[in-house]
């Protein structure tokens, strides 16, 4: 396929497609064939005015698309991705993989048995200053890890549930944890490790609905290290997300896009991204598509090459394992592995 056009297909053009879309523009050999949902200006103001609307299952079965992209409310996105994979298309499914242990396992098994590429989106891994840790972490460079913290204090307010009514819905994928937290908790695994022991507890605190808005949890990481994991939508004003590491050689604090700390002694900091990545701490708008862009980009040369994507939804699986853990540690009450899910 190297050299010839890919044809994609977005499935949900609602505010994280259109983020797809824009984020397609910048790509050589890309064209948006077809979408479903959202609205012919939505699409045109992506730039893709030519794009035809139709259904979900009729994206995925034109004849011009190589790529569907799941951008749907969070509970259809295994089904979706396994109906395009059993299409024979590539995919790229927003977070989270999966609600479930079961599906996300089962698109990972799909993906493998076809041969196709598979990723669920985790663009945030690919922020510099991310990389750069992990790398650091990898060699050794900033000790031993003993204590790690992500927190995602951000603030939601009711026209935000009530524009979609799946956000309120803990079965529908719609907690603080599952919705808004998902990229820290896939970074916080990323950089640290897998997790072997989760507890927690969540709370409604901020708003009238079933979803929790408020969870936290403490791991244990198979290194023995410890962290916590705290994530709202009813914290106002609203803070960007942020993870920091203690380790032995010193402490690392990142934000969104920002080293917020550095205080590592002979190591020096990274420096600040200047892809424009930005926090949706009291805005979901305000986030920009500059990381999906470099995701994509991975996964078209992935579909060049025949390699695996950077991020590959087997790994992608070991989050929703995560995510469901810090859940069924919660409405249990005891403490929960994982790998028993």
């Amino acid at each position: 396929m190297v050299g010839q056009r890919i044809g994609v297909g977005i499935v949900g053009l609602g505010a994280i497609g259109a983020t797809h879309a824009r984020a397609l523009r910048e790509i050589d050999r890309v064209d948006l064939v077809a979408y479903s949902g959202g609205t012919t200006a939505a699409a045109s103001d992506a730039g893709w005015p030519d794009a035809v609307q139709l259904s979900p299952a009729e994206v995925i079965d034109h004849p011009g698309v190589q790529v569907v992209a799941i951008c749907t409310p969070s509970d259809t996105h295994a089904a979706l991705a396994l109906d395009a994979l059993r299409a024979g298309r590539h995919v790229v499914v927003e977070k989270p993989l999966a609600l479930r242990v079961a599906d996300a396992e089962a698109v990972v098994t799909e993906a493998r048995r076809r041969g196709l590429v598979a990723s669920m989106i985790a663009h945030r891994r690919f922020e510099p200053e991310h990389e750069h840790v992990r790398e650091l972490l990898g060699t050794g460079a900033l000790g031993e890890l003993r204590l790690a913290r992500t927190h995602v204090h951000w603030v939601r307010d009711d026209a935000y549930y009530a524009a979609a009514p799946w956000r309120t819905s803990m079965a529908a994928g719609g907690g603080s944890l599952m919705n808004q937290g998902a990229h820290n908790v896939d970074l916080l695994r990323w950089l640290c490790g897998e997790v072997v022991e989760v507890t927690a507890q969540h709370a409604t605190l901020g708003h009238d609905m079933d979803a929790e808005d408020t969870t936290v949890a403490t791991v244990r990481f198979a290194s023995g290290a410890l962290g916590v994991i705290t994530t709202s939508t009813a914290t106002p004003p609203g803070d960007e997300a942020s993870i920091v590491l203690h380790l032995s050689g010193g402490t690392v604090e990142l934000g969104q896009g920002t080293v917020l700390r550095w205080d590592v002694p002979g190591v020096p900091a990274p420096g600040a991204a200047d892809d424009g990545a930005a926090s949706g701490a009291r805005d979901p708008g305000a986030i920009g598509h500059s990381g999906h862009l470099t995701q994509w980009r991975d996964v078209v040369d992935a579909i060049d090459s025949g390699r695996a994507p950077a991020i590959d939804v087997a790994d992608a699986a070991k989050t929703v394992r995560l995510l469901c853990a810090v859940y069924e540690a919660a409405a249990s009450g005891r403490a929960v592995n994982p790998a028993d899910l």
